[in-house]
């Protein structure tokens, strides 16, 4: 058994200073720690995908990210670690505790088949592993392995953590309570409330609805080359890429619901630097717990972009039930201070030119179509990636 502070204190010897993920018994000790400890930050994640995306969006603008997670919660995870990590090749270190462990102490039903394949399934994914240290002496073999086989794979490394690995550290600090979007204390009984900023009303006729084109052009024309543009899978990214590829630009592929969560990490990595999100409503639902982490961290160097065409459009127009809920509302709920209806691309063009700090959320309904000839990126997401780590170290 060691003591969480010998691993967080070699840990940050080797540049790891944020953790994010989901809690779990095994874990509790560390993230105790890590909670209290006033020179590492912990983010909260809604679930384990968007901390592995929190984690990646880290280690894009520069900063070594450490993910803990309860191995239940590594099929929420599989998506990113497959699809973003591997494709982009960004490496992060994982701590994935392993409960059910075959033969070992007495568990829950719910954590048997789990704990009899957690090691299979990272090596399914191609997720090298070793088990967690337990003692002080192990601490930094550990860390040293792990980091070398993220510098020469660029892929993710797991420790495997079982049960009473960490001695006990009973937390001490009291979260932080959000001020809600109209000056009161969020509390239980008085969640956080506010209202939405209407520039415009949307028109109800979608074909009189700017294009998805449109918006991304306006996007383009409103921000700044040290600007970072994070624009979510699908016809987003492509269209994004055909409008004008530009180096300050991420098109991500796979991971669907992350891009928040990988904006979150840039923007909390880099403060000197606005990350713009362009998210789809498809894509928003998948992970809409993201907002409720985003709001309460509350990044102000962050705008989000909601484009809202009702649909999965690049899976064939199937639609979403965005069209009988309010998006925008759920972001004011959620406490995002700023939140703004908007109808045109112009208008999109207008807020964005606003470079006031601040965490914002911005929603415009755009109408069905698609560029006839749509372009794939030739840029390969490895080469986006670099592009991005290069733009922001040369504003270090």
């Amino acid at each position: 058994m060691i003591a969480a502070q010998s691993f967080c204190d070699t840990a940050k010897l080797a540049g790891f200073s944020l953790y994010t993920g989901v809690p779990c018994s095994y874990v509790k000790p560390f993230i105790n720690f890590v909670i209290d400890a006033p020179d590492l930050t912990y983010i909260g994640a809604a679930n384990e995908g968007d901390a592995v995306a929190i984690a990646t969006g880290a280690g894009l603008a520069g900063t070594r990210a450490i993910v803990m997670m309860q191995n239940s919660g590594l099929g929420n995870a599989v998506s990113p670690l497959t699809s973003l990590n591997a494709v982009f090749r960004i490496p992060i270190l994982l701590i994935v505790t392993l409960r059910g462990e075959p033969g070992g102490p007495h568990d829950e039903p719910q954590h048997e088949l789990m704990g009899a394949i957690t090691t299979t399934m990272l090596e399914t994914i191609n997720v090298a592993w070793d088990w967690f240290p337990t003692e002080e002496s192990q601490v930094g073999a550990s860390i040293e392995k792990a980091l070398s086989h993220m510098t020469t794979t660029d892929l993710p490394f797991c420790l495997v953590m079982r049960k009473n690995s960490v001695a006990p550290h009973e937390l001490t600090s009291t979260p932080a309570v959000r001020r809600a979007a109209n000056g009161g204390a969020a509390t239980p009984a008085a969640p956080v409330a506010g209202d939405v900023r209407v520039v415009a009303a949307t028109p109800t006729d979608r074909s009189e609805r700017p294009s998805r084109a449109d918006a991304l052009q306006a996007i383009q024309r409103a921000v700044a080359p040290e600007d970072i543009v994070i624009a979510t899978t699908g016809y987003t990214g492509r269209e994004l890429y055909a409008c004008d590829d530009r180096p300050n630009q991420l098109y991500v592929v796979g991971s669907m619901g992350c891009a928040s969560s990988i904006g979150l990490g840039m923007a909390w990595a880099r403060p000197d630097r606005r990350v713009v999100v362009i998210d789809g409503d498809g894509a928003m639902l998948m992970r809409l717990g993201a907002l409720a982490t985003l709001a309460y961290e509350r990044p102000a160097n962050l705008v989000h972009v909601l484009l809202d065409n009702e649909a999965h459009e690049s899976t064939g127009g199937q639609s979403t039930v965005s069209h009988s809920m309010d998006l925008a509302g759920v972001a004011v709920s959620c406490g995002y201070p700023s939140v703004a209806r908007i109808a045109a691309s112009e208008e999109l063009e207008t807020l964005l030119k606003d470079r006031t700090p601040g965490l914002r959320f911005i929603s415009l309904k755009t109408r069905h179509g698609v560029p006839a000839d749509l372009p794939r990126p030739t840029v390969t997401p490895r080469e986006v990636a670099r592009r991005i780590t290069k733009t922001l170290q040369r504003t270090a």
